[in-house]
């Protein structure tokens, strides 16, 4: 297994606090020691092969930290910069604590997107490739906005890819609403990125359909937050013990197996994480091991309250 098929996603690096189990960020988390640690750990990645990092306006300060790695390593001889992809809709208003009552704000406005838009492209210039709604769901009102999706369309135009994540238990709902916009006779959205894992499998089917359209499917929180690593279910622990390797790295096997998977982000927060993230790339689960890590999912409202309930720290 090609670990071309791998990403780095930023959403425990460029902040202070996430909604995560076993992040084993800097016990000193001042921007210069988070700085550092993004750094280390992307370049770790990239010296494995892994050629796409993820980040988002609501990261933190994440897409300044990938900004200040690519101008290093920019002037290394026979550096091969990665694929970047960003996303807009949320705000960061956390004020650089672990404690804070709200840490992001959501919102799908056209002045929130030219606001983001322009930030992100002052940081990261012409490196994004693909730029994302960031956690669309079937009520967001950008989906009859038809002047934010011109503004969408125009940046498709220029070059650069347009998609969406997404989140919550009408994730397939979402899917398969948002592949359906078209913009003078052209599909909007070339990209989608969901969570699926092994504990929540609804959207496989409507991301299946939407790779067969064309579409880039990128998958995010594999661990499901981590608890698939902190404290797997029997089948995983099971299937782990029989290669020898660890929950996180079959888990992530589990993903990348999926025919509808481009790319797998892992969320790593130190090198060592990334390390045991990516034995994934050498496991090659059977037909049976993979029906058996996928037979008794969550439910998905289940799932995704368990999820809201999780700390930020």
């Amino acid at each position: 297994m090609s670990a071309a098929r791998w990403a780095i996603g930023t959403a425990v690096l460029g902040r202070p606090a996430y909604l995560n189990t076993g992040s084993s960020l800097p016990a000193e988390r001042t921007r210069q020691a988070l700085q550092d640690n993004t750094s280390a750990v992307l370049d770790a990645a990239t010296s494995a092969g892994v050629d796409w990092v993820d980040t988002a306006r609501s990261y933190g300060d994440a897409e300044a930290f990938l900004a200040h790695w690519l101008a290093l390593r920019a002037h290394r001889p026979g550096f091969v910069a990665p694929t970047v992809s960003s996303k807009w809709g949320y705000r960061y208003v956390g004020g650089w604590r672990t404690d804070a009552d709200v840490h992001e704000v959501k919102e799908h406005t056209l002045p929130r997107f030219r606001q983001q838009w322009q930030h992100s492209r002052e940081l990261l210039g012409e490196r994004i490739g693909l730029y994302q709604v960031h956690s669309l769901t079937p009520d967001s009102p950008l989906l009859a906005d038809t002047a934010l999706l011109a503004e969408l369309a125009a940046l498709r135009e220029v070059g650069v890819a347009v998609g969406f994540s997404t989140s919550g238990p009408q994730q397939a709902e979402t899917v398969r609403a948002a592949s359906r916009i078209s913009v003078d006779g052209t599909p909007l959205f070339s990209a989608v990125q969901s969570t699926w894992t092994v504990r929540e499998t609804s959207v496989g089917p409507a991301l299946q359909e939407a790779a067969d359209s064309g579409m880039t499917v990128l998958v995010k929180e594999a661990l499901a937050n981590g608890l698939l690593a902190t404290d797997p279910p029997a089948a995983l622990a099971g299937v782990a013990a029989a290669h020898g390797s660890t929950p996180d790295a079959v888990a992530l096997a589990a993903v990348a197996a999926q025919p509808f998977v481009s790319r797998v982000l892992i969320g790593a927060s130190t090198v060592d994480q990334l390390r045991s993230n990516l034995t994934a790339v050498d496991l090659e689960l059977t037909a049976d091991e993979l029906a058996s890590l996928t037979a008794t999912p969550d439910e998905p409202a289940v799932y995704w309250d368990r999820r809201s309930q999780l700390p930020w720290h």
